[in-house]
């Protein structure tokens, strides 16, 4: 039930901040797509402060394995994934 109530109460807070911004809302599908793509990346926000308040390094393998997935939808790669696929190329053959 928490996550419902912390729904409504943030859907309430985007709906004031539309009326104080006047745009209609539901916004024009585009105005709704960049806004949604604020949020995922605005979530991002936490973890990463997080992180550089723990004194940990903020690298790209990093981004890309615990922010990367939560932004885009994709299931995050594993760390291995990468050097299976390269290993399993092989040279064409010259004759």
């Amino acid at each position: 039930m928490k996550p419902y109530l912390i729904s409504i109460g943030v859907g309430m807070l985007v709906g004031i901040i539309y009326a104080l911004l006047h745009v209609r809302s539901p916004a024009p599908p585009a105005i709704a797509l960049v806004g949604l793509l604020g949020m995922l990346i605005g979530e991002q926000i936490v973890p990463t402060a997080q992180r550089l308040l723990a004194g940990e390094p903020i690298t790209m393998a990093w981004f890309r394995h615990e922010c990367v997935p939560k932004i885009t939808g994709a299931p995050p790669k594993a760390p291995d994934a990468d050097v299976a696929v390269a290993s399993d190329r092989t040279p064409p053959n010259p004759t």
